[in-house]
């Protein structure tokens, strides 16, 4: 009786820390930046009211809520230089995610279609950036891309274009560095689930008569796309958010929410607009997810 009362017991515990987990590291976090959002700023620390005052009993606490407001939210939908951060983060992460998949995908299949004794080395190459620095390799880019750089050196000399171009500062070298930075997170989720591809269902297909073509999209795409809907998502929602990218290659035009975030915080001392922008930031970012779970749900049971 003692093993049968311990085994759900342990159950539950392996299920609970999880869930511990998200409460500490999300959702109170969470909770905390969405009081911020419907504070107003001031100037002391901390920089924002009003502040739950427990001392004052049921008076304090109602005092507390009646002063929280969505004035913030208001000012910041309303204003078009937030916005514009919004939909540029959108379609730059959007435009790099694109270029990802079309870039990612053939190296993925090939990697999954090589020989078995090349597979482990094709997959510490795309896995080996992560062994420099984040920072180190963004910088790098800025030496790659500068006008006296390596990029329009090889142009010029290649008579491609006659004199030296400005890449940098640019929201192309934005899309290049995320490309760049992200690409093994796109490649990974994609070689892992074109390994598992039966090849004996191409065979079937070619002996039927279909031509690679139609076997690639009748069959291949099908069973690949949800490693590429987990590449797109790994993709996407960290680069709608990014900083360092945006802050190192791009120029005084580009306005990704990452930075203008970092600039309300650290520049204006507005604890609240940056609140409301990183609660806007969330919920957008949390829409594909849903949306994608949802997709799965609906597939399992139809699969049911």
């Amino acid at each position: 009786m003692s093993r049968i009362g311990t085994a759900p017991r342990g159950r539950a515990l392996v299920v609970l820390v999880p869930y511990l987990w998200l409460l500490f590291f999300f959702l109170i976090p969470f909770l905390i930046v969405f009081k911020i959002s419907l504070s107003d700023d001031v100037l002391a620390q901390p920089p924002y009211a009003p502040l739950l005052d427990l001392s004052a009993g049921w008076q304090g606490i109602r005092d507390f809520v009646a002063a929280l407001d969505f004035e913030n939210y208001a000012f910041v939908l309303g204003d078009s230089l937030y916005v514009q951060s919004y939909l540029q983060s959108l379609g730059i992460a959007a435009l790099s995610t694109l270029i990802l998949i079309l870039i990612g995908f053939p190296i993925a299949y090939g990697m999954a279609r090589s020989p078995l004794s090349w597979r482990s080395l094709l997959l510490m190459l795309v896995i080996l950036p992560f062994w420099t620095s984040f920072l180190i390799r963004v910088y790098a880019w800025m030496g790659i891309l500068a006008r006296e750089g390596l990029l329009n050196q090889l142009l010029v000399g290649a008579g491609i274009i006659s004199q030296p171009v400005e890449i940098l500062a640019t929201n192309a070298a934005v899309v290049l560095g995320i490309v760049y930075s992200y690409l093994p997170f796109m490649v990974l989720p994609l070689y892992a689930a074109l390994d598992r591809l039966d090849e004996s269902l191409l065979e079937a297909a070619a002996d039927l008569g279909a031509p690679p073509w139609k076997s690639f999209w009748l069959i291949t795409f099908p069973l690949a796309l949800p490693g590429l809907i987990a590449g797109s998502l790994l993709c996407f929602i960290p680069a709608v958010g990014e900083f360092v990218i945006p802050d190192l290659l791009g120029g005084s035009d580009t306005l990704m929410i990452g930075r203008t975030l970092w600039t309300e915080f650290f520049s204006n001392r507005s604890w609240s607009i940056a609140s409301v922008m990183a609660v806007l930031l969330l919920i957008v970012l949390v829409l594909p997810i849903t949306l994608y779970q949802n997709l799965q749900a609906r597939s399992l049971e139809a699969g049911k």
